[in-house]
């Protein structure tokens, strides 16, 4: 059969191509086969990936062992642990779109055949996939697994409680012999970090959609079935390119249903929003924070991994996995079942015979921890096009509240109002100017959410924010507010005092101020400076669109 990649190695005008090829080392029977692109995110920065060496060799020995041609080639990726806190996170979100970038021109300039994408933290799987969606040839995911759990004082524990215990510090709960013990025991190796944030969702999720193999979201990094995992992951792309199975065909919406559907039963990061309208905006099927309310209110909540419960993704997986909990919404029809994935086989054929190992770590659905999803978007005044929260990890006592507006124009100002004691029981923080435009690049509050929560002020604080939350926040952390500060946005005329009131079961926030009062501001508003950045993010802050629509560069 022809294959796309014969547009670089086939025929005598392009004899200089292939003697290109044979400067690497590659032979005349490799060049025979399909190419594949195997895009590894290795590097020594961030633990989720120090390890993507070995498992991209393994995704070349399948791809070999199959029949095709593996062909090296690398992403970058950000620690968003390491950026946290510093105007490092500014460049975390953009980078997406330099990776989804970097994985179009690697695979169009080399006419792969088919990609098999090898990412483990944050942004850096989105990323790569809108890449992947962009090409449209066969695509398998296969990621570099969860960290397992660290041990403290007896109990498991991961970076949430790190962070946390910073506050706790803060405020004399425990000593500097104590933060030290978390400091070094809370990541005990590599993998992404073993909660349910923003890594471990999207690797999961792949898994729900069909891009990325069972096992994919929750085995962990360091079990040998990770190693089988990446060798059976270059086996499956061979079969894709014979069937000619597309990311197209399986990012339909159909498949984003099945993905948000998993997403309310596992209570995942609330950045998966974000990066879910990302990748059905690079495929052209509509999807709106509506869509998102829609599904939450069907579909359970089963899972309460860390920081929402003391679980963790180990705990996930000897439970039985993604697998496991998909077999539970299949039972009850909340998904399509009928839709293909990368194992050759449907949704439906994949979860048979699957079942639940330990109701401890993912409930029946008779027993479910709330029967609405794990997220929840609200809409008011002051957020016009939504915000979003991860309602699994909001205390009962939370999930309605007013209280007078605490307002900061960086998260800066505000981690030092929170750290210096400024902030008391009923108050709403309101960080702004930290959008996707106004930050740039919409940084993580993992600092004040964690601070918060240190400090035990997450079951009487909220905090609101046009920025965004790591998926290892807990508490009333309401984000993504829409329109931003930066565009216009109510949440720019919120004065200190305010009332806010939120109700996330019934989806609504509101700045409980007169319109003739915001119309009176409105008229004598001055905007404050704006957050000075260099380099590309200047360019990326005058193209980036609303978080309403996944924070996408215009087109």
């Amino acid at each position: 059969m022809p294959f796309k990649s014969d547009e670089v190695k086939k025929g005598p005008h392009r004899a200089p191509n292939r003697s290109l090829f044979y400067a690497l080392g590659y032979t005349k029977e490799e060049l025979e086969r399909p190419l594949v692109g195997v895009v590894s995110a290795y590097s020594e920065i961030v633990p989720g990936h120090q390890h993507l060496d070995k498992l991209s060799k393994a995704v070349c020995d399948g791809v070999r062992m199959a029949g095709g041609t593996p062909v090296l080639v690398p992403a970058i990726g950000v620690c968003d642990g390491i950026a946290m806190g510093h105007e490092g996170m500014k460049y975390s979100l953009p980078s997406r779109e330099l990776i989804a970038d970097s994985v179009e021109t690697m695979a169009r300039a080399h006419s792969f055949d088919g990609l098999v994408l090898v990412p483990n933290c944050d942004k850096i799987v989105p990323g790569m996939l809108m890449g992947a969606i962009r090409v449209n040839v066969p695509t398998v995911v296969c990621s570099g697994g969860p960290m397992l759990a660290g041990l403290v004082k007896g109990e498991e524990t991961s970076l949430s409680k790190m962070f946390e215990a910073v506050g706790a510090f803060k405020i004399g709960a425990i000593d500097e012999a104590e933060l030290e013990e978390y400091e070094n025991n809370v990541c005990p190796g590599c993998g992404s970090c073993a909660g349910m944030y923003t890594a471990n969702s999207m690797n999961c999720l792949c898994e729900a959609i069909g891009i990325a193999l069972p096992g994919n979201g929750t085995i962990p990094a360091v079990y040998s079935a990770r190693t089988q995992l990446a060798k059976h992951s270059g086996m499956k792309i061979m079969e894709a390119i014979e069937a000619d199975l597309k990311p197209s065909d399986i990012f339909t919406l159909e498949g984003f249903e099945n993905a948000l559907a998993s997403d309310m039963a596992l209570g995942c990061s609330t950045n998966t929003v974000l990066h879910l309208l990302a990748l059905a905006n690079e495929v052209g099927v509509d999807i709106d924070l509506n869509t998102i309310n829609r599904i939450s209110e069907q579909v359970p909540n089963l899972c309460h991994l860390a920081p929402a419960g003391p679980t963790h993704m180990q705990d996930l997986y000897h439970a039985g996995g993604i697998q496991a909990v998909l077999a539970e919404l299949a039972e009850a029809g909340y998904l399509h079942l009928d839709l293909p994935t990368v194992t050759g086989k449907t949704v439906g054929e994949n979860v048979k015979g699957r079942v639940n190992k330990d109701t401890n770590a993912i409930r029946p659905l008779d027993n479910p921890y709330s029967q609405t999803g794990g997220l929840a978007v609200l809409f008011g005044n002051i957020a016009e096009k939504g915000c979003v929260v991860k309602r699994s990890a909001v205390a009962p006592e939370m999930q309605q509240h007013s209280g007078p507006a605490r307002v900061f124009n960086s998260e800066d100002e505000a981690i030092e109002a929170i750290y210096g004691g400024k902030i008391v029981d009923g108050d709403v923080v309101v960080i702004r100017y930290e959008g996707p435009k106004g930050g740039p690049g919409m940084r993580e509050m993992l600092n004040p959410t964690s601070a918060l929560a240190g400090m035990k002020l997450d079951k009487t604080v909220a905090l609101v924010t046009d920025g965004r939350f790591s998926g290892a926040s807990r508490g009333a952390s309401i984000g993504h507010v829409s329109p931003e500060a930066a565009s216009g946005g109510l949440i720019r005329l919120v004065e200190e005092g305010d009332t806010i009131v939120i109700d996330i079961p019934n989806y609504s926030i509101r700045l409980d101020v007169p319109d003739e009062v915001l119309a009176e501001r409105e008229k004598n508003f001055t905007a404050p400076a704006p957050h000075e950045v260099t380099g590309w993010l200047k360019r990326y802050a005058r193209l980036v669109t609303s978080a309403n629509q996944g924070a996408v560069l215009e087109k």
